[in-house]
Order: structure tokens, then C-alpha cells, then sequence
């Protein structure tokens, strides 16, 4: 899968770094190709840099791990989206874009990708190392996209997840932008730290 990875900072590169050594081709989507956060990833077989359209026109699967605050003009420069799906890693917690109350419903508004918000709720350390020894953590995801979740539900097991649950339709997008708050809450605010992530677990089962 050629999958684009808009923001190399520090969720889009641990899932870039894991999304290679899976097997998919990576095309990093940056604004200055000569000089970005994340620049290391090159090092690895299977990831190149490019700028954001260029990134993004062969790709499959669209990731968008950068400030939800560029969400309206990063529409713009990605260009046709149709076909693709688009994996929205970003919370509403500093900022949104204008008008929207998530990067996920301007996404929805703006372009005509299949939509999908996952890899937003916990810290870029449980996305580049989600085995926690006798388990492993989980993943989940939101959006209406029957489509765009099983190729999300693939990446996640790709990435190293246990599972991938899902939350619901595009109405729960808030309510899995709560939970990247619960996870935040307790590892910064409560002092838990980041070595610290979620896993469903159903009674009866080992």
C-alpha cells in the first residue's frame, strides 16, 4: 500500500517509521523538502520526502498528523483526494480550523476522500512501540466510511496494535477526541505518564 504521511513530527513519523518496516511504501508530505522535523525516517527503506501534492497524488491512504489549525488551507494543497482515504491523527485540543469543530468535519466538508479519524488517541510513543509485553495496546476509530475503516482497521494491526475498535459513525468523532483527553489527562495532568495506554477487555476472555 503507498500510504502519504502529511506531518513527520512526532505521530506521523513513528507511524511512517512502523507502516514501513511493515512492508508499505512511504511518501512523507512536507513543506520544505530540504529541511523538516523527522528527516532520520529517510534512512529507512521505503520512505521518501516529498512535497505535499506530490506526496499525496499516488498514494492510497492519506494520514494528516499536523495542527488542526492548517486543516482549510492543507485541502487546498493536497488536491484530489477522490478514492483516497484519508486518516485524520489530528485533536481539537489547542486549536480547530475555522468554522469546523474538528479537522475531521472539515475534511468531510472539504474534500471527497473517505474520512476516517483514528491514531489520535494516545501519545507517539505507544504509536511507535504498542507491545506491552503480555499484550499489546489498542487502537479505535470513527467515521460513516464502512471502507475507509477496514483499510484503518489493517494499518493499526500493521502498526503493531491489538485491535482496532470501533467507535461509531461521524458522530462519534468527538467522542474519540474526548478519549485522546482522557489519555492526556492522565499521563500529563495526573502525572501517570506516557508510558500508559488503553485496551478493551471483555470478561471471560484471556
Amino acid at each position: 500500500m503507498t500510504i502519504a504521511v502529511v506531518g513527520a513530527g512526532n505521530v506521523g513519523g513513528a507511524l511512517a517509521d512502523s507502516w514501513a518496516r511493515a512492508g508499505h511504501a512511504i511518501r512523507l508530505g512536507v513543506r520544505d523538502t530540504g529541511k523538516f522535523k523527522g528527516q532520520e525516517l529517510l534512512d529507512y527503506p521505503g520512505i521518501t520526502a516529498h512535497a505535499i501534492a506530490e506526496a499525496v497524488r499516488p498514494a492510497d491512504v492519506v494520514l494528516v498528523a499536523v495542527p488542526p489549525e492548517h486543516t482549510l488551507s492543507l485541502s487546498e494543497v493536497m488536491g484530489d483526494l477522490n478514492g483516497k482515504v484519508l486518516i485524520d491523527a489530528t485533536n481539537a485540543v489547542r486549536s480547530r480550523p475555522e468554522g469546523y469543530p474538528t479537522a475531521f468535519h472539515a475534511f468531510r466538508a472539504l474534500t471527497r476522500a473517505d474520512v476516517v479519524k483514528a491514531f489520535n488517541t494516545t501519545g507517539f510513543e505507544n504509536m511507535r512501540q504498542p507491545d506491552y509485553g503480555p499484550f499489546r495496546l489498542d487502537m479505535f476509530m470513527a467515521g460513516d466510511s464502512v471502507r475507509g475503516k477496514a483499510v484503518v482497521s489493517r494499518l493499526a494491526m500493521d502498526a503493531g496494535f491489538g485491535a482496532c475498535h470501533d467507535f461509531g459513525g461521524d458522530d462519534r468523532v468527538v467522542l474519540l477526541e474526548q478519549l485522546a483527553l482522557a489519555w492526556i489527562n492522565l499521563a500529563i495532568f495526573q502525572g501517570m505518564g506516557r508510558d500508559i495506554g488503553f485496551r478493551l477487555v471483555r470478561r471471560g476472555s484471556s
